[in-house]
């Protein structure tokens, strides 16, 4: 359910993609540094925007510099990093294992299964260091499967749960006053991620038998222009709550993610459907 949260960077400037990939590249040297070189096996573009915007916040002090590495053993590479960036590492680690574990649970995947072996003994670092926040994670996810299994008609009870998750996820430390609010931007993220993967997978799901929550709205006639309305209702109270943060930094290269990126992934989906079906002027059931 990740890699939906990633820039567009055939529009972004040279130096705001120096920048942005610097970030990236930052986050996959502290998962080296804190759980391994494997654990880079794990890395997302989606954390890369956590720390953009928590550095934004909170402005924490930044390392910088340049090194080769076994991803580019030729030519050296920028990268920055601070506490964020550490706080991400171990967020991207969690999530990753915690869905190889979930999707074990759910398919009896034995690729996945071993997956999640690899980082067992790190994930048991990073909840003692974050007991709470991972026990609250991993009750929601159980509660998410859960409503899966169940194969729940309301799409509202999957899409709040797992906001809830990223909700947790985006609120830092403890701040009486902006902590609620990332907390909530966080939230709307996930609900507008689960919802779009939900929509990017639906074909593939109801061809497998899969449960999706968008299944029964698709049955009873909803269109893929009816979707992309919902999911554009979605990012725009996302969008809203992000307004009210006070950020400066990388604003631009956030912007960038929130108002073109996370869109890449579904219309490169919903292009080929539309290849598929007949044409992109085509209105028809998903």
């Amino acid at each position: 359910m990740f890699g939906y949260v990633i820039a567009n960077k055939e529009i972004m400037t040279e130096d705001q993609l120096k920048r942005y990939k610097a970030c990236y590249c930052g986050l996959c040297r502290a998962l080296k540094s804190r759980r391994g070189s494997l654990s880079r096996m794990t890395l997302t573009y989606d954390m890369t925007f956590l720390i953009l915007l928590l550095s934004s916040m909170y402005e924490p002090e930044e390392q910088s510099g340049t090194e080769r590495c076994v991803m580019h053993p030729v030519n050296t590479h920028a990268y920055w990093q601070n506490s964020v960036t550490d706080y991400a590492a171990d967020m991207n680690l969690a999530l990753a294992y915690l869905n190889f574990m979930d999707d074990w649970k759910d398919d009896k995947n034995l690729l996945k299964r071993a997956e999640a072996g690899i980082f067992g003994k790190a994930y048991s670092d990073v909840s003692r260091k974050y007991q709470a926040k991972c026990a609250f994670i991993e009750e929601r996810l159980m509660e998410l499967s859960e409503i899966e299994k169940l194969k729940s008609p309301d799409p509202d009870l999957g899409t709040r749960c797992f906001g809830r998750i990223m909700g947790e996820v985006f609120y830092f430390r403890e701040d009486p006053f902006w902590g609620g609010k990332l907390r909530k931007f966080g939230e709307s993220l996930g609900e507008f991620i689960y919802v779009m993967d939900a929509a990017v997978d639906l074909e593939k799901d109801r061809a497998k038998g899969v449960y999706n929550p968008l299944a029964r709205l698709a049955a009873a006639g909803r269109t893929e222009e009816d979707f992309r309305s919902i999911l554009t209702m979605l990012i725009g109270e996302c969008a809203a709550r992000f307004e009210q943060l006070p950020l400066v930094r990388d604003v631009d290269i956030m912007r960038n993610v929130l108002y073109s990126g996370v869109w890449m992934r579904y219309n490169t989906e919903t292009g080929k459907r539309q290849a598929k079906g007949g044409g992109a002027d085509e209105q028809r059931s998903v």
